[in-house]
């Protein structure tokens, strides 16, 4: 199959460091690369990958300073929308904006959505554009647009790599990911004391949630169990996570998914988190951790994580959330729209009707320069 993959522009594929979707989208391209695909690449340029490349900015526009991704991002669109007659089917990871120009041919496009849907903001576009096939990230992303055109719900997966090590010595709890309100890293700072047990934050601070760190977590780092590691890399992610007793994922919003859990349970390591969004979907209450509603139960939960079978985490793992599951149910949905009719519902929604094929060809889109050019546009073949 040819396959296109359109990655976001604000770090590289994979990240060099903090970014959840573009990591996603680089374990789905190198597995569809491994199981014989012939898959194209719209990223930064600045971006690792083993399928075809196209550079659309010179580097992930966060570490370079680009505040407004909007302008590049509707560059490298413009570039796909002119590949888009070499590709069976090109998958979006870019949220909305493809939306118009990819309206006409959208019975061989499908868009990931990777954030939170209960925000009313961006509701009027799905309603507008109720033909563009869909894929959620967890079934509870999904409540707040029951009627949007829901094409299939994927689970994230990553690459399993060696089995986890045994620790001699595990002595921390971890805190991975944004320093932000929604993820509460002042609970996992209470946990912590309440415990007595060292607590290790891993996490990025955007500007955005600055003032937040500066007022709300800033002042409790000056505590001999609290230490403040700043953003960490994949390569040290593993021992980070390996290495403690438990992750604290205490969140306070509607998680679309939460990556660093099934990241956790790689390294065999159980997880203690809140029951909000995804958590009671990815989670395996008493095999992959803990789901709790306050700090008390998470502190008895803590007492518990000890006792867990790190060997079942680990087989958990494998058998729901490998990058080989994910993209063979993403290869899955690319056959499907190869032979789709569309046809309107009685209330004007389309719907997409599927009739499998043999082959299909998929594109990635992230990046621009570099890319091939002269093929005809999207609209120039009938639908």
């Amino acid at each position: 199959m040819r396959i296109a993959q359109v990655a976001p522009l604000a770090e590289s594929v994979p990240p060099k460091l903090y970014g959840g979707t573009e990591r996603v989208v680089s374990w789905l391209t190198e597995e569809l690369v491994e199981q014989g695909h012939d898959v194209t690449l719209f990223a930064s340029g600045d971006s690792e990958t083993s399928a075809e490349l196209v550079r659309a900015v010179p580097q992930g526009l966060r570490l370079g300073g680009i505040r407004d991704h909007t302008a590049s991002l509707l560059v490298m669109l413009e570039e796909v929308r002119s590949q888009a007659s070499s590709f069976d089917v090109i998958h979006f990871h870019v949220d909305l904006l493809q939306f118009p120009a990819f309206r006409d041919s959208s019975v061989r496009c499908l868009t990931t959505l990777h954030g939170r849907l209960d925000l009313p903001d961006f509701h009027p576009v799905y309603r507008a554009f109720p033909e563009m096939p869909l894929v959620s990230i967890s079934q509870n992303q999904r409540l707040p647009l029951p009627g949007a055109n829901w094409l299939a719900n994927i689970h994230h997966g990553l690459p399993a790599g060696p089995a986890p090590f045994t620790a001699a010595k595990r002595d921390y709890l971890a805190f991975l990911g944004r320093v932000a309100p929604e993820k509460r890293p002042d609970r996992a700072i209470e946990i912590a004391k309440r415990t007595g047990i060292p607590l290790k934050i891993a996490a990025k601070v955007d500007p955005a949630d600055q003032d937040y760190f500066d007022h709300v977590i800033r002042p409790q780092l000056d505590h001999p169990l609290i230490e403040f590691i700043g953003e960490i890399g994949d390569h040290e992610k593993r021992d980070f996570l390996g290495n403690a007793i438990a992750l604290l994922f205490p969140i306070d919003w509607p998680e679309p998914f939460g990556l660093v859990m099934i990241e956790a349970m790689r390294e065999g390591t159980p997880t203690i988190a809140w029951r909000r969004g995804s958590v009671p979907e990815v989670m395996d209450e008493g095999v992959t951790g803990f789901i709790v509603d306050s700090i008390e139960e998470a502190v008895e939960a803590v007492r518990k994580a000890a006792g867990v079978d790190r060997n079942a985490v680990r087989r958990r793992f494998e058998e729901r959330f490998t990058a080989a599951r994910m993209a063979s149910d993403y290869v899955a949905e690319y056959r499907g729209l190869s032979e789709v009719s569309v046809t309107m519902r009685p209330h004007g929604r389309y719907l997409t009707h599927v009739t499998p094929a043999p082959a299909v060809q998929v594109i990635a889109a992230t990046n621009l320069s570099g890319g091939r050019s002269g093929f005809a546009s999207p609209f120039d073949r009938p639908v």
